[in-house]
């Protein structure tokens, strides 16, 4: 059974910067591909951002390319998103995907989820 944990939401200013960090687990895993999915209210779950489990072959939604910067972790299956220069737009439950490849991540193909984690921007 896979098991994707989030940690790092929470509330902040427009401009100011969170960290998200996702952990895998189980034995499903292996090398996958690992990403980002968002639903704010009201809008439709939408794709963040997808890497691949060496750390190559980022891909960002156009949303927020050249804000956030996706990375894998030092321990196995583990995705960092750096948020930076938030604006309200970007409140939303952020959500970890893992799947075969980063493609499948990015084409929301078979993936495992996580629970979700709150992100609010405001002023």
């Amino acid at each position: 059974q896979v098991q994707l944990v989030e940690s790092g939401g929470g509330s902040v200013q427009p401009g100011d910067s969170l960290r998200l960090s996702c952990v895998g687990s189980g034995r499903a895993l292996s090398r996958p591909g690992m990403g980002w999915f968002r639903q704010a209210p009201g809008k439709p779950h939408e794709f963040v951002a997808a890497i691949a489990w060496h750390g190559y072959g980022a891909q960002y939604s156009r949303a927020v390319g050249g804000r956030f910067t996706i990375s894998t972790g030092s321990a196995e299956n583990t995705v960092i998103l750096q948020m930076n220069n938030l604006s309200t737009e970007d409140t939303a439950v952020y959500y970890c995907a893992a799947g075969k490849t980063v493609a499948d991540v990015r084409n929301n193909v078979t993936l495992y989820w996580g629970q979700g984690i709150q992100v609010t921007v405001s002023s």
